[in-house]
């Protein structure tokens, strides 16, 4: 028999999520409201709606979730609907990795947007949206700003949110899941900007990789070298300039800086 659920009126929140995006965004949510499920599977979609039935004043919150969320779910939620944090200036870059494609494509500003959350992948309508000018291009801190950012907006609006404006479909752009075929970096086809870029975009996942002295690692810090640097460990890109390989982890050893790697590898 399931336990009942004590809610505390407009202040119980369902939320759906996994990875950093949900994880930052919880953080902050649990701190104005009573989280009282959190689902992280298709599994987990039946639990919701028992607590929805028992509980209809219990808000619905969204972050990288994964998991398709049918038509069944979504009515349980009208009409406010389930607020999705969607790390784009929607609707640029709907779909699964618009914080790597941003990134990749050599953004600078960075955005969130919280919209409804609709059977069509993220084209319901906007609640809010801003774009941040001043992060570092990092990919956790990126995350982790954007995740804050959207989470205050809803701790501060939930209980009155304003009317929602229609996406312009016309203008949307996608993009895709990021997969292993991505990972090899390609430094002799492509800028030192790209290059780090892409070294930024895929930490995580899916791990960006290069071959020094015949022994595949995984690239997990670097930066562009300065005109006066001597750097122990570099990588010469298309466009003549280096970069400088800060930490790495070869393929089945623990993670070390450029000088230990030097050391234990170069013959």
């Amino acid at each position: 028999m399931k336990q009942r659920i004590e809610t505390n009126n407009n202040r119980s929140v369902v939320f759906f999520g996994n990875g950093p995006l949900a994880d930052y965004a919880l953080a902050i949510i649990e701190q104005s409201y009573d989280v009282i499920f959190h689902a992280r599977t298709r599994e987990d979609l039946e639990e919701v709606k028992r607590i929805k039935h028992e509980h209809p004043e219990t808000h619905g919150i969204l972050a990288s979730f994964g998991v398709l969320i049918k038509a069944d779910v979504l009515e349980l939620f009208e009409s406010e609907g389930i607020l999705n944090i969607h790390p784009s200036l929607l609707p640029a870059y709907r779909g699964a990795s618009p914080i790597e494609s941003a990134i990749l494509n050599g953004d600078n500003n960075f955005s969130v947007s919280v919209m409804k959350l609709v059977k069509a992948m993220d084209a319901g309508p906007v609640y809010f949206q801003t774009t941040l000018s001043d992060l570092p291009i990092d990919k956790d801190a990126i995350y982790r700003a954007l995740a804050e950012t959207g989470a205050r907006w809803i701790c501060e609006n939930l209980n009155h949110l304003p009317e929602p404006f229609l996406q312009d479909d016309s203008k949307a752009t996608f993009c895709g899941k990021l997969d292993k075929s991505m990972s090899q970096l390609t430094p002799e086809k492509d800028s030192a900007d790209t290059t780090l870029r892409k070294i930024i975009a895929f930490q995580g996942y899916p791990k960006p990789k290069y071959a020094f002295f015949g022994q595949n690692c995984i690239i997990l810090g670097a930066h562009a070298c300065k005109a006066s640097e001597t750097a122990a460990l570099t990588l010469k890109c298309a466009d003549g300039q280096m970069l400088a390989i800060d930490r790495l982890q070869p393929e089945g050893r623990k993670a070390m800086d450029a000088k230990a790697f030097i050391n234990g590898y170069k013959k």
